[in-house]
């Protein structure tokens, strides 16, 4: 879960990361009152989940309270690369800044492990001073049992050749970055630019924070920061129901058992579809282990309700869930959805195989529904499900 920049800024003042003042509004006129708070001035900065703001006219400083008011009603309501900007920041003015740096932790999933980032060249985009100067960029692995102890935060210091009258501040920092990166259990915290004001000190004046939904059993009060305003309804009817669902833009419908069958089948489906029309897959849909009738029901409810579905492929290799089970969860799912007025009107394609697939094909043919096809191959079902879309587009 990406946050919004006062979010991060939150999560940062919480856990000691040195920042400014700031608090976001949705109204014009509250800008006058914040800035007021602020001391008379402000940096009016929009709210969206997108770089480049600053070039889009998204940051504005503004002198008095009025001023606030006029940048606040030029920037509400902006679109900024796609996306609507529904809050803005009031945040307090910085000292002069003298320099501007980068720093950040992520998961480095290629190597397995974190990785800290730092630059001197802070203040703009990191992937052009990767791309440019890449000398510029420090990259230091950080050892998940060990973490990021000062000696360590030192180390990256060192490698980023960070000046030496700041190098002790910013390694603070990122001693404190560090521990907000694991108590949150984020996948990447990111501060840019870290301004060295005139004072001498080291202020984060922009944070990113994407976060781990996975983790969120043991961090309750992420909740409140998901902007369920902005979520899909698919996918968040989709959570709700604990369910894994992810809404891409096509017509094929798919629902399979785990997540590297259904990782494949979104591939399959969309090379078949290249013959019909350039038909797509609609969504990625884990079922997981179980494939009860009430799970079953759950994810055909999630599908059949996207307007975009036009056929649905379930694709399913019976493991510790044996694919009688499955056959009868399909049966049962379409039942309990008629039961419930939920009318099913787009062709499902069912491929079983695995454990007790015999069986499992045999109480799909027995049951005969209309609607349901079962097609023995992957290869096959997949072509079936993208002609069946095709046809009804």
């Amino acid at each position: 879960m990406d946050l919004f920049e006062y979010q991060a800024r939150d999560l940062f003042a919480k856990h000691g990361v040195p920042v400014l003042a700031g608090e976001v509004i949705d109204t014009p006129e509250a800008a006058r009152e914040a800035t007021e708070r602020l001391g008379g001035k402000s940096v009016v900065k929009a709210q969206v989940k997108v770089g480049g703001r600053g070039k889009a006219g998204g940051v504005k400083l503004a002198a008095t309270p009025d001023e606030a008011v006029a940048r606040a009603t030029d920037i509400l309501g902006m679109d900024i690369k796609g996306h609507t900007v529904h809050k803005v920041m009031i945040a307090e003015t910085a000292p002069e800044i003298a320099e501007e740096y980068y720093v950040s932790y992520l998961l480095d999933r290629t190597n397995r492990t974190f990785l800290a980032m730092a630059s001197v060249a802070g203040g703009m985009d990191i992937e052009e001073v990767a791309a440019t100067t890449p000398e510029k960029l420090a990259k230091v692995p950080v050892d998940a049992n060990e973490g990021v102890s000062i000696e360590k935060a030192r180390e990256i210091v060192a490698q980023a050749q960070f000046p030496a009258e700041v190098a002790e501040k910013v390694a603070e920092v990122l001693v404190t970055l560090w521990k907000t990166f694991i108590a949150e259990d984020a996948l990447l915290v990111e501060v840019n630019p870290l301004a060295k004001v005139a004072s001498g000190e080291v202020i984060a004046l922009d944070g990113k924070v994407s976060l781990d939904e996975n983790a969120d059993f043991r961090q309750p009060e992420h909740e409140a920061l998901e902007d369920k305003a902005a979520a899909n309804p698919l996918e968040a009817a989709a959570k709700a129901k604990n369910l894994n669902y992810v809404k891409l833009d096509g017509e094929v419908g798919i629902i399979g058992n785990g997540a590297g069958l259904v990782m494949s089948t979104l591939d399959v489906v969309a090379y078949a579809g290249e013959a019909h029309g350039n038909v797509k897959p609609a969504n990625f849909l884990d079922i997981g282990g179980g494939a009860s009738a009430e799970v079953m029901a759950n994810g055909l409810e999630i599908i059949l309700g996207d307007p975009d579905v036009k056929s649905v492929f379930v694709n399913v290799f019976g493991g510790i869930t044996a694919c009688d089970e499955v056959a009868n969860g399909i049966v049962q799912a379409l039942e309990l959805l008629a039961s419930k007025g939920e009318e099913v009107t787009k062709p499902l394609v069912v491929r079983l195989d695995g454990n007790n697939a015999e069986l499992g094909r045999k109480i799909l043919s027995d049951a005969n529904h209309p609607l349901v096809q079962r097609v023995d191959t992957m290869d096959g079902a997949a072509d079936k499900a993208a002609e069946l879309a095709a046809a009804a587009k």
